[in-house]
């Protein structure tokens, strides 16, 4: 007797395992509107009908849009951190040449 003829039943089951995974991922990615990959990683059906472009056109005027508002933010931070940290000390000096010598 063979003596890999015992794990005959042993490799059909993982084996099943192994493409009852593969069909089980494939059918979670159709489902969930994932593309579908070759072996190299490239879509394996590209979609790109009217649809798809006026929204990937859509979402890079907004990321354009969001990124010059967080430009602008911060912008505005570094002035606010400025005020803070420069003119206390500043106007705590001019406060105190203000009221004079102490009596």
């Amino acid at each position: 007797m063979f003596p890999f003829e015992a794990f005959a039943p042993v490799a059909v089951i993982v084996g099943s395992l192994a493409v009852g995974g593969w069909i089980f991922t494939t059918w979670l990615r159709i489902k969930n509107g994932y593309p579908l990959e070759n072996s190299w990683g490239k879509a394996v059906y590209p979609q790109k009908n009217e649809e798809m472009v006026e929204r990937i056109k859509l979402l890079s005027q907004e990321n354009a849009q969001l990124r010059a508002e967080i430009g602008s933010m911060k912008d505005r931070l570094i002035v606010v951190e400025r005020i803070v940290t420069d003119s206390s000390h500043q106007l705590n000096r001019e406060i105190e040449q203000l009221r004079g010598p102490a009596n």
